[in-house]
């Protein structure tokens, strides 16, 4: 550490929420410090006021409903080690820290960027108001800043929107303005979730970077042990809005001490366990221990079979708003799913994953190619068919709060689905709505209540839940158990495999998350710059990958070991190629070279 004096004192902090049913305490008794150059990761199952923890601390609760009962946020503003208490500082002054002496990402970019306003002005806006620089001087340090996160042609996103952006890609612009001007204290509310494992180790790399360089204090919330492994110094572990633990990196992996901690460590997915294995087995479920599963073979006939489907988006410029280029995020692509089985799609952010799955349901229009599902064309159907058809399959999104309409009822969003399609209505359609509550863990008392009053982890619950309630064939399921802490996304991951032994539902699997891809995936497809690079059983490409992207997405997944970290040099930070082409451009027909039974390698 570079000072022994605590940057951030946090002491016994108490936060309650005013609800119709009395006054919840979110955080109980909660103290903590962070000193300058050190990284404190609170870790703790989605609802155990961790993210309320950091909001409070800069003031943001104010404006989510939220009390600051009792307790002192001290906080060092300008190295002088006199502290001012935070819990009592006037809003109207508190503009002046947020930002330039403590820097915030956000758990979901899309609800922390303006969808109104480009990136450009939104990077430049903290840098002009508390560095006063001239827009050049902004403009300038922003690219430099997108640089440094890793975004292709950094110049041309300043002039473009949130929308247009892919949501790894997002979360690196929300993570570009959090250390824009270079804070004391950097607040990480799962920086990383919405990222692959390579974009993921780099990012890690430069918030380390940056607390060396710097001697920024980090506060880094999360519940991907993996992570935290990799970065903390301290470790503090939160349950039901309470402290529960608190100690050195190593000593709450070698020796956790309370029964949580033990059963959180239990609960994580780790890289390996699936060797030697042919079909996907439930995980170890949080504090259960007659731990029994079953492997789900699945059938062996095709239910989705997609032929060279190409998605392009077109890039329009100047006055008359003409297509100068194309983004190439589909180039391609074959594969099949079988019945009862998984395919899971894995790449770097804005690789095309989420846009493949999108044109199966033609969310997003694809430009050619077939995608037949039970015989019949999806591409090919008119509106009223494609309606029909979209009973099948259904789509979990990634970003639950945004998929979720604010203004409705839980209750009546799990049930639209079934009054469109009029399946069923009036006492029927309430307890069918019940029993889909149940199936994905969450009380039915929740069904009067709002996106806004859950977590992350709870929203995407709800996600889940409204995927199921017309027992779709297919599932396309786009980084839907990213936002979920190691026991949720454990339950969730086994209520998916649940109803795939039951009902044979297929699962498209988009993910980045290498562990529980090889938990969960009977076949996995690699892909890079839009096209499908590697594809074939699970099996092999985990314990034989052939491709050399292959090897290195493996490479840089984090180990839920302090004792093996990454180092920076292990780390391949070579640039993404630009998948954005001129008109009439044609890239040649994907080949491919049978290196084992069903295993394809691009050549």
């Amino acid at each position: 550490m570079h000072d022994t004096a605590p940057i951030v004192d946090i002491q016994n902090l108490r936060v309650t929420f005013p609800t119709k049913g009395g006054e919840i305490v979110a955080v109980k008794d909660m103290s903590l410090t962070v000193k300058p150059g050190e990284t404190v990761c609170i870790v703790g199952e989605s609802g155990s006021g961790k993210s309320v923890t950091s909001l409070s601390l800069m003031r943001l609760i104010d404006f989510g409903g939220g009390k600051i009962a009792d307790g002192k946020l001290l906080f060092d503003l300008d190295s002088d080690h006199l502290k001012e208490d935070l819990a009592h500082k006037p809003l109207r002054e508190m503009r002046q820290v947020r930002g330039n002496n403590i820097g915030m990402i956000f758990q979901e970019p899309m609800t922390s960027l303006n969808p109104v306003f480009t990136l450009g002005a939104q990077l430049t806006e903290g840098l002009r108001t508390h560095k006063g620089m001239t827009k050049k001087q902004a403009e300038t340090r922003a690219i430099e800043l997108l640089r440094q996160v890793r975004i292709p042609e950094p110049e041309k996103r300043l002039s473009q929107y949130p929308h247009e952006l892919s949501g790894g890609m997002r979360q690196r612009i929300v993570i570009a303005m959090a250390l824009a001007c270079e804070p004391r204290l950097l607040i990480a509310d799962e920086p990383t979730t919405a990222l692959d494992v390579t974009i993921q180790a780099e990012i890690l790399a430069l918030i380390d970077k940056l607390k060396r360089e710097t001697g920024t204090a980090v506060m880094f919330i999360t519940h991907d042990m993996a992570v935290v492994a990799q970065i903390a110094d301290r470790v503090v572990v939160m349950y039901r809005g309470e402290k529960v633990e608190e100690g050195t990196v190593f000593d709450i992996f070698e020796n956790p001490q309370h029964e949580y901690t033990r059963a959180l460590l239990s609960a994580v997915p780790r890289l390996g366990e699936m060797t030697g294995k042919d079909y996907p087995e439930a995980m170890r479920l949080f504090g259960v221990d007659n731990y029994d599963p079953k492997p789900i073979p699945g059938k062996n006939e095709p239910l989705l079979e997609v032929k060279n489907l190409t998605t392009r988006f077109p890039v329009k410029a100047g006055l008359l708003r003409r297509t100068v280029a194309n983004v190439h995020a589909v180039e391609d692509v074959s594969f099949t799913i079988k019945k009862g089985q998984t395919l899971s799609l894995v790449g770097e952010s804005g690789c095309g994953k989420s846009s493949c799955g999108r044109s199966l349901l033609r969310l997003v229009e694809p430009m050619s190619g077939s995608v037949i599902l039970d015989d019949k064309d999806i591409i090919a159907l008119n509106t009223r068919e494609l309606r029909e058809a979209r009973r099948d399959m259904q789509m979990v999104f990634q970003d639950p709060f945004a998929s979720l309409n604010p203004q409705m009822t839980l209750e009546d969003q799990v049930s639209e689905p079934l009054i469109n399609y009029k399946i069923c209505k009036g006492d029927v359609l309430k307890e069918r709505v019940a029993k889909l509550f149940d199936r994905v863990q969450l009380p039915r008392s929740f069904m009067q209540r709002y996106p806004h009053e859950l977590s992350g982890g709870q929203r995407q619950r709800i996600a889940i839940a409204r995927a199921l309630a017309l027992n779709p064939k297919l599932i396309v399921s786009d980084e839907a158990v990213s936002a979920l802490d190691v026991s949720v996304q454990a339950e969730v991951l086994n209520l998916m495999m649940e109803l795939q032994a039951e009902l044979g539902v297929s699962y498209l699997f988009i993910s980045h998350d290498m562990a529980v891809v090889e938990r969960v995936s009977h076949s996995v497809g690699v892909m890079y710059l839009g096209r499908i690079v590697e594809i074939g059983p699970r099996r092999e490409i985990f314990e034989n990958p052939q491709h050399a992207y292959t090897q290195k997405l493996l490479s840089a997944v984090p180990v839920a070991n302090p004792r093996e970290r990454k180092l920076v040099g292990d780390l391949d930070f070579t640039p993404i190629p630009s998948p954005i082409h001129p008109v009439g451009y044609e890239p040649p027909p994907s080949r491919y070279k049978e290196v084992g039974p069903e295993h394809f390698v691009l050549i």
